[in-house]
């Protein structure tokens, strides 16, 4: 499933511009500029199930470096600052990886 089917292609890529340079990644606002934050629960899960690209079931920390890219083919992979940054952020139960549910808390925060 591609994320334009779910999410508005320009603001994608206005997201993506934005947080272009390394170490500028803010999650809450790249979820609020592509609209994801505003989207129902199904829409956020269908976006998760994009992200977790070896379907585990888990979003883990080396595939949070190329959250960027399940955007956009273009996007840029995250330093180790940010993605260390995004997971704990996300990983409420510590084990590590983010769930949907911590995905999608983390959406709306």
């Amino acid at each position: 499933m591609a994320m334009s089917s779910i999410l508005n292609t320009d603001d994608i890529k206005k997201a993506l511009h934005a947080f272009a340079a390394a170490d500028s990644f803010d999650h809450k606002k790249f979820f609020e500029m592509v609209g994801l934050k505003a989207k129902p629960f199904d829409d956020v899960r269908k976006v998760f199930t994009v992200l977790d690209a070896d379907n585990s079931g888990f979003i883990e920390e080396e595939e949070l470096k190329y959250v960027l890219k399940g955007f956009a083919k273009d996007g840029r992979d995250l330093t180790d600052k940010e993605t260390q940054k995004f997971l704990k952020a996300a990983d409420k139960d510590g084990d590590g990886k983010i769930g949907v549910d911590e995905f999608a808390a983390l959406v709306k925060e």
